[in-house]
């Protein structure tokens, strides 16, 4: 591998870029939430992941790093497709988290996963607004998306994961470890452990109901440094020594 593996621990952004001492491969980092609108440097949308990979011109091969918990179908599945396209073999480093449709993504190529790092899989969803009609349609919407994932877990597990068995683990919420997913086909290779914590914000902790313990706690998801969780436990400390104060002798407010 040609990037520094010290570098390939602290990344918190997503970018594309060609390798050093490679004019034939590139590096791509998808470190965020996948969104229609880019609204933070982490945010990855479909329209500008196409306007960097064709910048990028004629490459080979493509390293395809993922620590994402997902986000918009749609604009997953357009990555998805655009990677499907390329001529280039596709190399995929699942570096902590690939969850929701940032896992379909990271099945366009060979996966990689270190032993610590964790496959999400489950069924679309959706906030809907209206009548019984339009329930029923968004219902119906919800499955035909789901099918196109569905096409993408089986094309990559073969014979190992039958449509039955994988509708149960959709349905699940399924959080695979590297060895689950490679007895499922999802997975091709299993690496060693690595420092890598998952990136998963509080709104994906609220919208998944399966999330591991240990991903719930801030330096396990974050990338959160101990002085910082120092720094925040203090001002924690502080806001509720403020709130007594203003109980005891203001009567609250």
């Amino acid at each position: 591998m040609s990037k520094d593996k010290k570098n390939k621990k602290t990344k918190k952004y997503w970018e594309m870029k060609m390798s050093a001492g490679s004019n034939n491969t590139a590096d791509i980092y998808i470190y965020g939430d996948i969104v229609r609108y880019q609204w933070e440097e982490t945010d990855v949308t479909a329209a500008g992941f196409k306007k960097e990979l064709d910048d990028l011109g004629e490459v080979d091969t493509i390293n395809l790093y993922i620590n994402s918990p997902g986000g918009s179908v749609f604009e997953g599945l357009a990555i998805y497709n655009m990677l499907a396209r390329h001529k280039a073999t596709i190399n995929v480093y699942v570096d902590a988290l690939a969850g929701s449709i940032a896992s379909v993504i990271a099945m366009v190529g060979t996966i990689h996963m270190p032993k610590n790092a964790m496959l999400m899989i489950h069924n679309p969803w959706n906030i809907v607004v209206g009548n019984a009609a339009e329930l029923r349609k968004a219902a119906d919407d919800l499955d035909r998306i789901g099918n196109s994932s569905v096409q993408s877990y089986l094309q990559k597990a073969g014979d190992k994961l039958t449509e039955e068995s994988l509708q149960e683990l959709l349905d699940a919420e399924t959080w695979l470890s590297a060895d689950q997913a490679l007895s499922y086909g999802l997975c091709d290779v299993v690496l060693e452990e690595n420092q890598m914590v998952a990136s998963i914000s509080d709104e994906f902790l609220e919208r998944y109901k399966n999330v591991p313990e240990k991903l719930k706690k801030p330096e396990q998801r974050a990338g959160i440094s101990a002085e910082e969780l120092v720094m925040r436990q203090q001002i924690a400390d502080a806001a509720k020594s403020n709130k007594s104060y203003l109980d005891v002798y203001l009567g609250g407010i």
